[in-house]
């Protein structure tokens, strides 16, 4: 291309948007991560006790099972308190002002008067 300029490839670009705020996700869009935040952790608990009744069937571990086991109980109260909670909000930081007269007039200034 004559003139220095350069061909940009539009098949490679990504249109995605760029997030250019602050803003907190919308409820629709927290409810979601919400619900499957809950089913995943509920979805947990069924492994950990067919993986509890495995380690105990197969080795003999009972101590190891009943860790497992204790794992699987917290869950579902644990997937409640989260999926019931908001996500927390970001602090911010705001930057006052504050004018020091110190800093202003800490040196003396030459007066010139007119006639």
């Amino acid at each position: 291309m004559a003139g220095g300029g350069s061909v940009v490839d539009s098949s490679h670009r990504d249109d995605t948007p760029v997030l250019i705020t602050e803003a907190q996700p919308s409820l629709d869009d927290q409810q979601a991560m919400r619900r499957r935040r809950y089913a995943i952790m509920m979805a947990s608990r069924v492994p950990c006790l067919v993986a509890a009744a495995v380690v105990f069937q197969v080795w003999q571990l009972w101590w190891l099972s009943l860790v497992i086991l204790a794992i699987s109980i917290p869950l579902p109260w644990m997937a409640v308190l989260i999926a019931n909670d908001r996500p927390a909000r970001k602090r911010e930081k705001v930057h006052w002002f504050r004018r020091s007269h110190r800093a202003l007039e800490a040196r003396n200034h030459q007066v010139i008067e007119g006639a």
